[in-house]
């Protein structure tokens, strides 16, 4: 570890890793939804959200090292933050890339060691849940993410990759990134389950009533958001959420 190296972090679930990677005095600043560990935003400054950010904070801290996130922050932040300072782009869509980005920044940060152990743990439990997982029926679902417009994961995200891992057959998989879709497109789709992300959009039990002229057979269930797009060190704790919620079904 650099011991007078400072960073500030855009990304949520980044901000996890970097602590947990041993980097927390490193950290200078942090968004506003980075809420794990939840001592940060009282300790760090706030800069920002991860699509508004205040540039004169950051200058002010003058980090080394702007972390970003291709989903997550806008072109125009990330080209403003490389005025600033050195700034890493991250751009994830499965575990393996997770993998690379955690050995990326054992390099960078000087923190091998305790990237090595959070890779082997990963790992571990990655291969658990695949035994877990095998012999389980596929079942087909759809994401929610947003209402009003209503939008959806699809492909070529994060959130795809790891329903693939749960054998939860997207039933949007043939559209890209994150759609607006209507209600009564679901009248035309075989549904078992509709899961309602806690995140972004902040869907309750309330909302499960939204759908009852469009699904017949489906079940509605609330998912933790956290778990199906964090992807940093929020994944050594998914795979036993994920247990939980096939069990659930």
């Amino acid at each position: 570890m650099i011991k007078d190296l400072k960073i500030v972090s855009l990304v949520p679930s980044l901000t996890e890793l970097l602590v947990d990677l041993g980097l927390e005095k490193n950290i200078v600043g942090v968004t506003k939804f980075c809420v794990h560990p939840k001592n940060l935003i009282k300790e760090k400054v706030v800069v920002g959200g991860t699509k508004t950010i205040h540039l004169e904070k950051i200058k002010i801290l003058e980090p080394d090292f702007i972390l970003c996130n291709k989903e997550e922050n806008t072109k125009e932040i990330v080209e403003n933050c490389r005025e600033i300072a050195t700034t890493h782009v991250s751009d994830l869509f499965t575990i393996e890339d997770l993998i690379s980005l955690i050995k990326e920044y054992a390099t960078l940060f000087s923190c091998e060691e305790k990237a090595a152990l959070i890779i082997h743990e990963l790992n571990a439990k990655l291969a658990d849940f695949k035994l877990f997982i095998k012999d389980k029926p596929t079942l087909k679902v759809v994401y929610f993410i947003w209402k009003n417009p209503w939008m959806i994961a699809a492909n070529n995200t994060f959130i795809n990759h790891l329903l693939a891992l749960n054998k939860f057959e997207n039933c949007y998989k043939n559209l890209n990134r994150y759609p607006e879709i209507t209600l009564e497109d679901l009248k035309e789709k075989e549904i078992d389950a509709v899961f309602l992300s806690s995140e972004p959009y902040p869907f309750k039990e309330k909302n499960s009533l939204d759908f009852n002229n469009y699904t017949e057979k489906a079940n509605i269930v609330l998912v933790d958001g956290e778990y199906f797009s964090w992807y940093g060190t929020r994944m050594l704790k998914a795979f036993d959420y994920f247990k939980e919620l096939r069990n659930r079904l």
